[in-house]
């Protein structure tokens, strides 16, 4: 297949994360195919996301705040694909687009930035997070902790912190190792606190109709990541999870079939089931299974921010 026109448009949201992710791949691609500094031109692109940060996504639309703008654009061909944060993306997408490639995924963890643990935050400490799986998840180990809404890019979170409108706060230890910023935070344990699905993947997408576009894209794929985060989206969809449903799941490669651990809470942690599933590569009838029993013997409040399919 011929390869792509070149120079490509990369679209991405422009935080200083999305930029770096935007760069990594603009790298990969460039020593994948020995493409110069010329062949690939990064967009910003404005979200509606990005420009609200005073009320939860669950208020504002969900997730599609964070694409719809990325997504028009690959549409009209202002940008020929586009790089996502994967654990910001819908479950449901459009579908002229497709999920070309994963960059390997980075640390899934969260870090805990204010004190060394979640047990060692002192009684009645305030949490900013606007994320309903960090909440659940805080609240269930510590209902003392008071959670105080938080959003925002990473330096803005941290500078909330620094002034003192919270205690502590959760970031995501991906975005800040990619930032240049291993040091700050403690990482908290996935047995402590299981990630958010897709966490620590970076994907690019483009449209369905891009053969020679998906081609080049599969170069720098990485087949392990993808396999697990695609795992984890399709727990999201036989669940019926959207963004105000407090889950965690993550998934990990285990010679011809995935291990796959996931929990569903009720937003004030005090509701909780979890599970675990093997599935062989491919095969989401365990992965259906797992949601259905995650979802039978729950009580009505918790069943009730999960739809199902």
């Amino acid at each position: 297949m011929a390869p792509p026109p070149l120079p490509l448009k990369l679209g991405t949201r422009g935080s200083p994360l999305a930029l770096t992710q935007a760069h990594m791949v603009r790298r990969a691609l460039m020593a994948a195919h020995g493409w110069g500094e010329d062949a690939i031109t990064i967009v910003p692109v404005k979200t509606t996301g990005d420009r609200v940060q005073d009320r939860p996504l669950s208020e504002l639309g969900g997730k599609a705040l964070w694409t719809k703008e990325l997504d028009h654009a690959l549409g009209e061909g202002a940008i020929d694909f586009a790089v996502h944060s994967m654990k910001d993306v819908e479950t449901i997408r459009p579908e002229a687009i497709v999920i070309a490639a994963m960059l390997e995924r980075a640390d899934m963890r969260d870090r805990l930035i204010g004190a060394d643990s979640v047990a060692a935050l002192p009684r009645g400490a305030r949490v900013g997070t606007s994320s309903p799986r960090r909440s659940a998840q805080l609240l269930r180990l510590r209902a003392d902790l008071e959670i105080v809404m938080f959003r925002g890019n990473v330096d803005t979170r941290l500078s909330r912190l620094n002034l003192g409108e919270a205690d502590a706060t959760l970031l995501a230890a991906a975005g800040l190792d990619r930032l240049g910023r291993p040091e700050i935070g403690h990482a908290i344990a996935t047995d402590i606190m299981l990630p958010a699905p897709a966490q620590g993947a970076v994907g690019i997408e483009c449209l369905g109709t891009r053969d020679d576009l998906r081609a080049a894209l599969a170069a720098i794929d990485h087949h392990d990541t993808h396999l697990c985060v695609l795992t984890e989206r399709a727990l999201l969809a036989h669940l019926g999870a959207d963004c105000r449903s407090p889950m965690a799941a993550l998934a990990v490669r285990e010679g011809d079939s995935v291990f796959l651990r996931a929990e569903i809470l009720s937003m004030d942690g005090r509701l909780h089931r979890a599970g675990e599933t093997t599935a062989a590569v491919g095969d989401h009838a365990p992965i259906a299974a797992l949601a259905s029993a995650l979802l039978a013997d729950a009580e009505p409040e918790l069943r009730a921010l999960f739809s199902g399919i």
